[in-house]
């Protein structure tokens, strides 16, 4: 099989959850490029209609599905949604997530439970919901968690974000438990940990350390528009139909250091 035809999502259905804005819009970009039918989630049905607006003027077919994927309940009705638009699931993209910054001694009990509840309950139950319902039946499924090099290292100084680093910690690791345990359904997990990209949730925290994140980056600059799209095209595509329950990193090398 040709690279191309390896990496030709023709057909394919991709879920891409926070997909408004930022590095979602980014993978949703790389997926419709591809051949995929994207649908997109987020809180704001505002943002989304400017997204879907923004991927049709590319060529992609695209819907939205506001939702607020932090509230458990609502899973099993947004992966309906979309199944009745476009049939099936074949990518899932778990990129919606939220962070909150406090000391650690000081940190907000209900700060804690927002960031759990979005970055790994979400990631986990609507994987279980998509995974169940198409990609086990069917034998077949791609799904990418974005991660974070955060959920790999401590912080630097000025950055208290321990429920974020915590959350995406436990991204990797379920990432790699669901990979060994479907892999027998021929289902393939991994991992995508971004870097520092300019982004809505990033905008206060690099106008403090951005100078330094990028001193401290081997490649010597921030990650752009384009730079997670060839990660996610690979993870998505039959191209790495061989890689499961391994971790990506795209920073510019910055945790080499």
């Amino acid at each position: 099989m040709s690279l191309k035809k390896l990496l030709d999502l023709s057909g394919k259905v991709a879920l891409v959850t926070g997909g408004s804005r930022g590095l979602g819009l980014q993978a949703a970009e790389a997926l419709g490029e591809l051949g995929a039918r994207v649908a997109l989630t987020a809180r704001k049905a505002s943002e989304l209609d400017l997204a879907v607006k923004h991927l049709a003027e590319l060529g992609v077919e695209a819907m939205a599905v506001p939702v607020d994927l932090g509230r458990r309940e609502n899973i099993p009705g947004a992966v309906d949604a979309v199944a009745a638009r476009f049939g099936t699931v074949d990518v899932l993209v778990n990129n919606a997530g939220t962070t909150w910054g406090a000391p650690a001694e000081d940190y907000p009990p209900e700060a804690w439970d927002k960031v759990m509840r979005l970055n790994v309950d979400a990631m986990f139950f609507l994987s279980q919901e998509v995974g169940r319902r198409f990609m086990i039946p069917r034998r077949s499924g791609k799904i990418v968690n974005v991660a974070s090099v955060a959920g790999l290292n401590g912080n630097p100084p000025g950055m208290t974000t321990i429920a974020y680093n915590t959350s995406k910690g436990a991204a990797v690791n379920l990432t790699r438990a669901l990979a060994a345990e479907w892999g027998r359904h021929d289902i393939n997990v991994n991992a995508i940990c971004p870097g520092f990209f300019p982004t809505k949730m990033t905008h206060g925290l690099l106008g403090v350390i951005g100078d330094a994140v990028v001193a401290s980056t081997p490649l010597g600059r921030l990650g752009g528009d384009e730079d997670l799209k060839g990660a996610v095209a690979f993870l998505a595509s039959e191209a790495s139909r061989h890689v499961t329950g391994q971790l990506l990193v795209v920073d510019g090398g910055a945790s080499l250091w």
